[in-house]
């Protein structure tokens, strides 16, 4: 399949497929870490199609290994006949002392990881950025919304000057 009949068929073969907009707004975003994920095939079709839904979705720890839940592929319709759980539990691919940095901020008050985004690599393999975050309370999100838009109106004075 070449270039252009992929961008027809709307195909994403590297680029985000996914991504978490809620979670910049939800939590202040401590570090991040890029992680591979372990997919089927029907899971990586659907992720190429742009389907995947990460608003619902962590990671955590299950059985000492770093895990995403929770997050929304859809059965792929190519007609293919494997089937994976659209809700399934995933396992990620870090190195060790990723993970151990992981699981350390887990087990600090407040800190939890976020998924921010799936993406393709240039080699074509899906990778998830995930975010060691802090919950913001209500009045850091409208903190946060002031600035925007003071910032915002700054740029707009000072193009029009």
């Amino acid at each position: 399949m070449s270039k252009s009949e992929k961008k027809k068929s709307g195909l994403i073969s590297h680029g985000i497929a996914a991504q978490n907009r809620k979670a910049r707004h939800d939590y202040k975003i401590l570090s991040t870490i890029e992680a591979g994920i372990v997919l089927k095939g029907p899971e990586v079709k659907s992720l190429r199609m742009g389907r995947a839904t990460l608003t619902e979705a962590w990671a955590g720890e299950r059985n000492g290994e770093l895990c995403l839940f929770n997050m929304y592929i859809p059965e792929y319709q190519g007609g293919v006949l494997s089937r994976f759980e659209a809700r399934g539990i995933r396992k990620l691919l870090v190195k060790k002392k990723e993970r151990n940095q992981i699981f350390g901020a887990i087990s600090c008050e407040r800190q939890t990881i976020v998924p921010l985004d799936i993406f393709f690599n240039d080699r074509g393999l899906a990778k998830v950025t995930l975010g060691i975050a802090e919950g913001k309370q209500k009045a850091d999100k409208r903190q946060a919304a002031a600035e925007r838009d003071w910032q915002r109106d700054k740029a707009r004075m000072l193009r029009n000057r």
